[in-house]
């Protein structure tokens, strides 16, 4: 069976069944589409949970931690020799040649529930951004003090799956470098907008808002619940190891893929760290501990109304963009998987081609497997998100679920089985000291993410987004 054996189809100098032309800069920007997504939306208000002094910390902290274990996991991309060796094309497929198959369930329980959630996170966001801009130019048309101008995220939350079905279309991460490229460009269109409307904000009253221990609440244990959220939201905004693996395996060779993935992981997070700190920090010395949950949607700015609307059609396009990359995953696993299930099949295997009306010399081709599937997921996706449309606590569980298993534990226990680092040594201390500290801040976000979901359900409206 040709597609159980995909993985480890290459030759010593670097040959594959596929042609790779990725570079340093198409991973990075790659990596910038998959990271510097929704998480930036919510950095004012989670500095603000944190205060002056643990909050810019904690963002330093988790880009440190994240780019050490991005390194450990770009050696794994080959195995046994990260240059030389046969290649690992998926995640889950480093993990069965490092740590056997009795972890592969655990990290594609891990890996897939945590791109889905993504996919949920972004649809939510997506829309969010989608009111923002209806708002927004109603308040420009008819005053601040007008109704009428709040709406349901439901119905753009299902223009947003439409626009992914076109896009889900698309063969792989291979064939979508453009897609992520612009992607990119406007995730720095939303991040410069944000930051510079949070300083002109400060310039206008002048004042350092916010306070070194953070926002105040009537109860110490809804502070707690908060600070947790906080956590969660930092551990989601700087999420990618899900997809490196599969972003590695675009770069072509040589450079040794690892050397050229490490160096794209640093630029990446390096990038988006900076950006992190600027709005985070901006943007809580600008509002303090009113801070919004979304800066961009939750009442903080109506005016220019135009440079709003251009913001958040900037979050738009790169969403759009960012849920491919977390998607195309998912989709490779599961058409493999029914693939090699039903070999024979030829309605599954088949591809047909339609030709263009009005040009008869082209034509389309249309996989029923990949049209039907892909539609299956991205319909039920959108579902999940009409029912839970919570953007701060969907973001919170998300990275709470996915940090410590994909972005510490996996990568730390393939570094040491590859080096072959025995039990009770220092570096194995060190390894495994900083993986149990990142399972309980993990933990204690996850908790922090239920119970705010939990309290929303219980507030909220099905189907209308919630800041």
């Amino acid at each position: 069976m040709e597609m159980e054996r995909r993985s480890v189809v290459y030759d010593a100098e670097g040959g594959d069944d596929h042609e790779r032309q990725g570079t340093v800069w198409t991973a990075t920007s790659h990596i910038v589409a998959a990271v510097v997504g929704s998480g930036v939306l919510a950095l004012a208000w989670t500095v603000a949970q944190l205060g002056w002094v643990v909050g810019p910390l904690v963002l330093l902290g988790f880009s440190c931690v994240t780019y050490y274990t991005s390194t450990l996991l770009a050696n794994c991309y080959r195995y046994p020799d990260p240059v030389s060796g046969a290649v690992n094309r998926e995640y889950i497929d480093a993990v069965r040649c490092y740590l056997g198959r009795k972890n592969v369930l655990l990290c594609g329980c891990a890996q897939y529930v945590n791109l889905w959630g993504t996919l949920v996170g972004y649809t939510i966001t997506a829309s969010t951004s989608m009111v923002a801009v209806k708002r927004v130019n109603c308040f420009h048309r008819s005053g601040f003090s007008t109704t009428g101008c709040n709406s349901s995220g439901s119905t753009y939350m299902v223009l947003f799956g439409l626009m992914q079905l076109l896009l889900s279309q698309l063969p792989s991460l291979h064939n979508i470098a453009w897609l992520s490229v612009v992607a990119v460009a406007t995730s720095f269109g939303y991040s410069f907008i944000s930051l510079g409307l949070c300083a002109a904000k400060w310039a206008s009253h002048g004042d350092i808002r916010g306070t070194l221990a953070g926002a105040d609440v009537d109860a110490p244990r809804d502070k707690a619940f908060n600070v947790l959220l906080a956590l969660g939201n930092i551990a989601f905004s700087y999420t990618f190891a899900d997809v490196l693996i599969e972003i590695q395996d675009t770069l072509k060779s040589p450079p040794a893929e690892n050397k050229t993935m490490k160096r794209a992981s640093l630029y990446g997070l390096s990038m988006t760290t900076v950006f992190y700190l600027l709005l985070g920090c901006t943007g809580y010395a600008a509002f303090g501990n009113d801070a919004a949950g979304n800066i961009l949607t939750g009442l903080a700015f109506y005016e220019p109304y135009w440079l709003v609307d251009v913001a958040n059609v900037c979050v738009i396009v790169h969403l759009a963009g960012a849920y491919q990359v977390f998607a195309q995953p998912i989709f490779a696993r599961l058409e493999s998987y029914v693939a090699c299930r039903w070999p024979d099949a030829k309605i599954i295997n088949a591809t047909y081609y339609v030709r263009v009306p009005g040009r008869p010399s082209s034509s389309v081709p249309v996989a029923p497997l990949k049209l039907v599937l892909r539609t299956v997921i991205i319909m039920f996706t959108t579902l999940v998100a009409m029912l839970l449309p919570f953007f701060n606590a969907v973001l919170g569980l998300i990275g709470a679920l996915g940090f410590w298993p994909l972005s510490v534990y996996f990568p730390v226990s393939m570094h040491i089985a590859r080096l072959k680092i025995r039990r009770g040594e220092g570096r194995w201390c060190w390894l495994q000291a900083m993986s149990f500290v990142c399972l309980v801040i993990s933990l204690a976000a996850s908790i922090g993410s239920v119970q705010d979901i939990v309290h929303n359900l219980k507030t909220a409206t099905p189907f209308k987004t919630v800041d």
